[in-house]
C-alpha cells in the first residue's frame, strides 16, 4: 500500500497540473460515474494521510484511497489511449491522469467528508493546514507567517496527545491512521529506529513522542520529494532495519515479529523498550 509520501507526491504533482484548469472527466472501466466532473475547473488536489480529495468547482469532492493495487499512470499525451482497468481519467490539453485499480474512488458529500477527517489523526506531512505554494512571499505575510507556527504547534501538541493516549506499543499506534496518519509499516521500522524506541516500547513520555513527531515530519518531507522511504539522506536507497537481517548501523541481528498485524523490525542494540 502506498504510504504518506507517496499519496502526498500524487497530489502535489497533479495539484500542479490540474489546478485552475478544466478537465475532462472519464471512466473508461464505466465503474465511476465521471459526468458531474467534466467539464468542470479542478480547484485543488488534496493528501490527507493515505487519502486523496479532488476538489471539483460545482461538483462533490472525489474521495480516492488506492489501497494495496492502485496507482496512477501520468500521460503527456492526453490524447494517448487508457487502460481498459482505468477507473478514473482527468485529462487537460497538456497531461491525463489515469486512476487503475483504487480500494475508493468515490463522490463524497459533507456528512462523509467530516467523518472521514474525524477518523483520521495528524499528518506528518500535514504540519499546517496551508499548502507550500501558499507561503508567505513578502515582510507583509509576517503575521500569517506567525499564524502557521502557531498551528504547526497545534498540531504537534495533538499529535502527541493522540500518540499517548493509545495505550498500546508505539509501533502499533503509528500504524493506526487515527492516531497518525500516512505512516506504513516501511516508515514504521525506520522512524522508530531514528529515534531509538523499540516497537513494543509503551508509556514513552510526550518527549519521546514529540521527537518521534518530528522525526516524522522531516523524514517524510525527503520522501515524498524522493517519491521512496529515505531513512539516511546519505543512502536513500539503503534502510536501517527495515527487511534487513542485521542493523546497518551496528551490525546486530535484527529482531522481528508480528504487532498490529504487521512484521515489525527492530535493533535490540540501537532501539529500546524504556526511553533514554
Amino acid at each position: 500500500m502506498p504510504e504518506g509520501h507517496l499519496v502526498h507526491r500524487y497530489a502535489d504533482e497533479q495539484h500542479e497540473a490540474l489546478a485552475g484548469r478544466v478537465v475532462r472527466a472519464a471512466s473508461p472501466q464505466g465503474r465511476f460515474d465521471a459526468r458531474p466532473y467534466d467539464g468542470r475547473v479542478v480547484e485543488g488536489v488534496e493528501a490527507l494521510g493515505k487519502h486523496l480529495l479532488y476538489w471539483v468547482e460545482g461538483a462533490p469532492p472525489i474521495h480516492v484511497h488506492l489501497g494495496m493495487r492502485g496507482l496512477f499512470l501520468r500521460y503527456d499525451d492526453p490524447a494517448a489511449e487508457p487502460r481498459k482497468g482505468t477507473r478514473l481519467r482527468l485529462a487537460t490539453g497538456e497531461a491525463a491522469f489515469d486512476l487503475i485499480a483504487p480500494a475508493r474512488c468515490e463522490p463524497m458529500d459533507e456528512r462523509a467528508l467530516a467523518a472521514l477527517r474525524a477518523a483520521t489523526g495528524p499528518d506528518p506531512l500535514r504540519p499546517d493546514p496551508l499548502r507550500p505554494d501558499t507561503a508567505p512571499a513578502t515582510a507583509r505575510d509576517t503575521v500569517r507567517e506567525t499564524v502557521r507556527e502557531t498551528v504547526r504547534d497545534t498540531v504537534r501538541e495533538e499529535a502527541v496527545r493522540r500518540l499517548l493516549a493509545a495505550r498500546t506499543p508505539v509501533g502499533a499506534a503509528v500504524l493506526d491512521q487515527s492516531v497518525w496518519s500516512g505512516i506504513g509499516n516501511a516508515w514504521r521500522a525506520e522512524l522508530l529506529f531514528l529515534t531509538g524506541l523499540d516497537p513494543g516500547a509503551r508509556d514513552i513520555g510526550a518527549e519521546a513522542a514529540g521527537r518521534l513527531w518530528d522525526t516524522a515530519v522531516h523524514y517524510l518531507a525527503l520522501g515524498r520529494d524522493a517519491g521512496q522511504v529515505v531513512s539516511d539522506p546519505g543512502a536513500p536507497d539503503e534502510r536501517w532495519v527495515y527487511k534487513r537481517e542485521r542493523c546497518r548501523r551496528c551490525g546486530a541481528a535484527v529482531r522481528t515479529w508480528t504487532l498490529a498485524s504487521r512484521t515489525a523490525y527492530a535493533c535490540p542494540a540501537d532501539q529500546h523498550l524504556q526511553t533514554l
